[in-house]
């Protein structure tokens, strides 16, 4: 599972300005957050609960002289409060954390009919909703740079080699076929297998650098055999300097 700072924390706690949605929260370049994600990754790894807590189960993580409070919520988890060490000083960061929940619970008890029955409150530095539209956000950009990452890698493995080469990305299946159409350019189908809403179907004929986006025609075979059951084939013509400039910035596949 992944752990990723509230925007609170992120802002206030651990002074990190918020990075563009498609950096994800949870791969801030921070030792805290590094640290959180490496120590919770797995369900079955070591935990500390603060036990001054008792209103949520919050747990410890420490980082060079950071320390940060963790609550587990299935994928993702929150770091939702963080702090510095500081050098020689008595101050124990949890103590501090968790006489600040007391007091939180001492106002909520202050201005609500019903009081709480536990020690302390946490509710001021837990996710809301902002929080969870930020990490909606980051994986509808995780799914399109996989698929994208995917996409292009199909083609230049079929530019290389003129066959066809099949992967998936987000659940959808996908075989690309790259051949030469000599002065007309590059063509190239791509056949997407199984039931695909229309929308997922134009974003990944999108992704297919150096075509025409309004090109793309249904096929009733792919290049050499038939159509398979439950495949979908469309085909276009790739120019060919992107084509050529697409296998210069990809890794050798």
């Amino acid at each position: 599972m992944t752990v990723r700072p509230t925007l609170r924390c992120l802002r206030e706690d651990l002074g990190v300005p918020l990075p563009p949605i498609d950096d994800p929260l949870d791969e801030i370049d921070h030792p805290l957050v590094r640290k959180a994600n490496e120590q919770f990754a797995s369900r079955t790894g070591p935990r500390e609960r603060i036990r001054a807590i008792d209103d949520e189960v919050v747990f410890k993580v420490k980082a060079q002289r950071w320390r940060g409070a963790v609550v587990e919520t299935g994928e993702p988890s929150w770091l939702v409060a963080a702090g510095v060490r500081e050098e020689g000083s008595r101050d124990d960061f949890y103590e501090a954390l968790a006489a600040t929940a007391a007091a939180a619970r001492a106002r909520y008890n202050a201005e609500h009919r019903t009081p709480l029955k536990s020690e302390t409150f946490c509710g001021q530095w837990l996710p809301r909703e902002d929080d969870r539209d930020r990490y909606r956000a980051e994986a509808a950009v995780r799914t399109l740079r996989a698929m994208r990452a995917t996409v292009h890698r199909l083609v230049c493995a079929s530019l290389l080699d003129g066959h066809e080469h099949i992967g998936a990305a987000a659940g959808v299946e996908l075989g690309v076929l790259v051949q030469g159409a000599e002065e007309r350019g590059t063509y190239v189908a791509l056949r997407i297998v199984g039931s695909v809403a229309d929308n997922i179907v134009v974003v990944v004929l999108s992704l297919v650098p150096g075509c025409d986006r309004d090109g793309w025609y249904p096929e009733f075979a792919m290049p050499g055999r038939l159509l398979r059951p439950g495949e979908q084939v469309y085909s276009n013509l790739m120019d060919p300097v992107e084509a050529a400039r697409l296998l210069e910035s990809q890794e050798p596949v």
